[in-house]
């Protein structure tokens, strides 16, 4: 085991002061980093109740899931907050392509003394169980039912994990915290914007301690971060072209909730979008790379008739320019 493992949390800090909450609450954190620590972001920008929730999963050793839409920044949320504790941090994505073999571990040949032997080699959970590590699971809903199953024995109050091929039970160090983001609460692809996400064993969902949601942003608030991210647009000229980005991103919002489109622009486009926008130095052109183009081709008009509406400028998809050249 390397060094990492015999380090513990040695101070408590006050949430009120690093990360201006009005509460009480005291947090154990680390003194020194590790280069397992994320690097601190500071243009993000902190949801209250969320970061209570995150928080607490710290304190109080809780299971903590943040479920939410693309894009808001759910495993980022938990990596910042992991950064200004100096918590090292591990991001594993439950896609498709992960096995069974690569969370609890397997055998491997390696060479000892020059000789080819036989050798266990541990996976990314007892690896983590071992470590003061907050282990975040990305894309929860997305995981193979086997996979899932791995995960549930840590899930448990004491999260002892048994590795059967070794006959041996570890126990969690003191440190470890788990953390788990998701587009579902283990529903599966209502909405049809998250195709590949699973129906998750309900017994497992229950085992989670908190779960937080976290939405997109209030559009000041939205704008503030697309401009900590493309600070050449921070003028007087560029504040009013993000607020106008800002405003047909949460129409698109809108019109998604309202059936009218089967995508949205989350705030990771319209950061997208702000940078093309340096790049092709057109608005236009810019968000047509950045996001029309992603939109189905029948919804396409009704996205152009946003943009109108924001940057009073008919694109080629509108309505209008498409009946002006029928007639």
């Amino acid at each position: 085991m390397t060094d990492i493992a015999m380090c513990r949390p040695d101070q408590m800090v006050s949430v009120r002061q690093l990360f201006g909450i009005d509460t009480d609450l005291q947090v154990p954190a680390f003194s020194s980093r590790d280069d397992h620590v994320p690097e601190i972001d500071h243009a993000y920008r902190f949801n209250p109740e969320v970061t209570l929730a995150i928080l607490a999963g710290f304190a109080q050793d809780r299971r903590t899931m943040i479920q939410g839409m693309h894009g808001t920044g759910k495993s980022t949320h938990i990596e910042q907050v992991a950064a200004r504790l100096n918590w090292p941090c591990v991001r594993v994505n439950l896609d498709g392509h992960l096995s069974r073999l690569d969370l609890v571990g397997k055998d491997a040949i390696v060479i000892r003394d020059g000789k080819q032997v036989t050798e266990f080699q541990e996976g990314i959970v007892p690896w983590s169980l071992q470590r003061p590590v907050a282990l975040i699971f990305d894309e929860y809903d997305a995981g193979r039912p086997d996979v899932m199953f791995v995960i549930q024995r840590i899930l448990e109050r004491d999260g002892k994990f048994t590795l059967l091929d070794q006959n041996k039970v570890i126990r969690p160090h003191n440190a470890f915290r788990l953390f788990a983001t998701s587009n579902t609460v283990g529903l599966g692809n209502l909405s049809g914007l998250y195709h590949g996400t699973q129906v998750l064993n309900h017994a497992q969902i229950d085992r989670w301690n908190i779960v937080a949601s976290l939405n997109y942003l209030p559009p000041q608030e939205e704008a503030a971060i697309v401009l900590a991210r493309v600070p050449s647009k921070d003028t007087t000229q560029g504040r009013k072209l993000i607020q106008r980005m800002v405003a047909l991103a949460d129409l698109t919002r809108k019109g998604f909730t309202a059936g009218d489109l089967s995508t949205l622009m989350s705030p990771r486009t319209v950061i997208t979008w702000a940078e093309n926008c340096e790049i092709f130095n057109s608005p236009s052109q810019a968000f047509r790379l950045s996001f029309l183009n992603k939109c189905d081709e029948f919804e396409r008009p009704v996205v152009a008739e946003y943009y109108q509406r924001c940057f009073d400028e008919e694109l080629e998809e509108s309505w209008v320019i498409q009946a002006g050249e029928l007639k």
